[in-house]
């Protein structure tokens, strides 16, 4: 039987501007130049703030075709079929554009090939989107360091696109369905089961190296392999056999495709850049290939001249003006939403340099406070989310180096005099200890817990052992050396 109900929702829906300045926040510096000369490119209304001032380096035709723009009526840009909007545009591009430092590629990259086979699956455009944004939070191993849930989040932020997990779970699945085998796994385990799935596992080599893999992944990493052997009833010969099938495999296969015509040569484009004088911080955008931008006065013309000209509305006129009216509003939010972009830097990085004064003023890493997202956001008044966005592929230059914008949050700790200590001053520490070692005796986790408890630092062996992983440091006995 059918029941009729009437519900009440409180939906929060992203304007055209809000979502703009989302998308816009996560673009590093590098990237930024491209998007603007697109939107330049696809946009007539959007144009650069300063023409070109010498006319005789520009080409004949584009400065014939910015007279004929700049004495168009409504009539002349309705019966200009033939001739596409974009062409209509004024020049994207000035003779000052600087190029060099935008990374480029003499092939395919890793996250291209990968695109390349989403392509030959069928899905709508909605799991196009976000297939492609999971692919695009793939990193150049191959793993998918991030949550789904996290993901799903950042879709309806972002892209104002709203999936189910289980959807998002599912397209992952299609993912790592691609080659090269592995990837899209979120750890190692599952990074290695990818590989070994495909493979014959009618033969029994592969099928004891899927059952070590998928049930003993952790007797597996210890080395303790004769509880594997009790517990899978074999005999030593076999599972040797079957390590030697998981020896095969590949624990990054991201690295995989990586000739040397399939490499992008990156290089680091700052997004702020610091500089100190008389002992005060100089922080600045670094808007080098950034371009000033208007919007045409030409359209805003041709609005006036209809609403001027009552007479002889016709439906094609009133269409044109509709196009030129979204296009209008199109440029404004785009515009809008640069500004927004670099006011919302400029306020982060602020508070960064104040929350970590000591630290840049020297570059001295034991001098960084403990820092979280949420610290900034408080300082801010943005939300934790902005603050994430920011901080993701945004880097510095400074007069001790150029750094990634997370290199300066970490987590606190507190000694056992009551003092916060960022968590990297304690990774240091285990660092120089586990380098400094007798590799013939090599420090066990619970000897590196109280050689920190000993400098005040009160740490779980489980969390010297997290930090010890973070590291990339094996456990004592595969440091050993005879």
């Amino acid at each position: 039987m059918l029941k009729q109900s009437l519900q009440q929702k409180l939906l929060q829906k992203l304007s055209p501007l809000q979502i703009q300045v989302i998308k816009l926040l996560e673009i590093p510096a590098a990237q930024l130049e491209q998007r603007i000369k697109k939107e330049l490119e696809e946009n007539p209304v959007l144009e650069l703030e300063k023409d070109n001032p010498d006319p005789d380096k520009d080409e004949p035709e584009v400065r014939e075709r910015d007279s004929e723009k700049d004495e168009l009526s409504i009539d002349e840009y309705i019966q200009d079929e033939d001739i596409p909007a974009y062409k209509l545009a004024s020049r994207n591009f000035s003779k000052d554009d600087k190029h060099e430092d935008i990374p480029f590629s003499t092939g395919s990259t890793f996250h291209e090939h990968l695109i390349a086979q989403l392509g030959l699956r069928q899905l709508t455009e909605e799991q196009r989107e976000v297939a492609e944004y999971i692919i695009g939070n793939i990193d150049e191993d191959g793993y998918l360091r991030r949550e789904i849930d996290e993901i799903v989040d950042d879709l309806a932020f972002a892209l104002n696109i709203e999936v189910e997990e289980s959807e998002a779970h599912e397209l992952l699945k299609v993912v790592q369905d691609f080659d090269p085998a592995g990837v899209g796994a979120r750890d190692l385990q599952e990074c290695l089961l990818l590989q070994i799935e495909r493979k014959d596992r009618s033969e029994p080599d592969v099928e004891v190296a899927y059952n070590v893999l998928k049930d003993y992944f952790d007797e597996f990493t210890k080395k303790h392999y004769d509880k594997i052997t009790k517990r899978l009833h074999i005999e030593e010969d076999e599972l040797k056999d079957a390590l030697a099938e998981v020896l095969k495999l590949n624990p990054k296969p991201g690295s995989s495709y990586s000739n040397p015509l399939s490499k992008t040569v990156q290089h680091i484009i700052p997004d702020f850049i610091l500089e100190i004088e008389n002992d005060e911080f100089n922080l600045s955008l670094n808007n080098r290939n950034v371009p000033e931008l208007r919007v045409s006065s030409t359209y805003n013309e041709l609005l006036e001249d209809y609403s001027a000209n009552k007479k002889n509305r016709t439906q094609d006129k009133k269409d044109a003006v509709m196009f030129v009216k979204q296009k209008l509003d199109s440029a404004k939010w785009f515009i809008d939403a640069i500004k927004q972009r670099q006011n919302t830097l400029m306020n982060v990085m602020e508070a960064i340099l104040e929350y970590q004064h000591d630290y840049f003023q020297e570059g001295d890493e034991t001098k960084l406070r403990p820092m979280i997202l949420k610290d900034i956001a408080e300082k801010t008044g943005l939300d934790i989310s902005t603050i994430s966005r920011v901080s993701n592929s945004k880097y510095i230059q400074t007069h001790f180096g150029i750094f990634a914008l997370k290199y300066f949050f970490s987590e606190a700790m507190q000694t056992d005099s009551g003092e916060e200590v960022s968590t990297r001053e304690i990774k240091k520490i285990l660092e120089e200890c586990i380098n400094n070692e007798d590799k013939r005796k090599p420090l066990t986790d619970d000897k590196l817990a109280q050689i920190l408890k000993e400098k005040s630092y009160n740490i779980a062996r489980r969390t010297v052992a997290k930090y010890r992983e973070q590291l990339n440091f094996p456990v004592a006995r595969l440091r050993k050396e005879l």
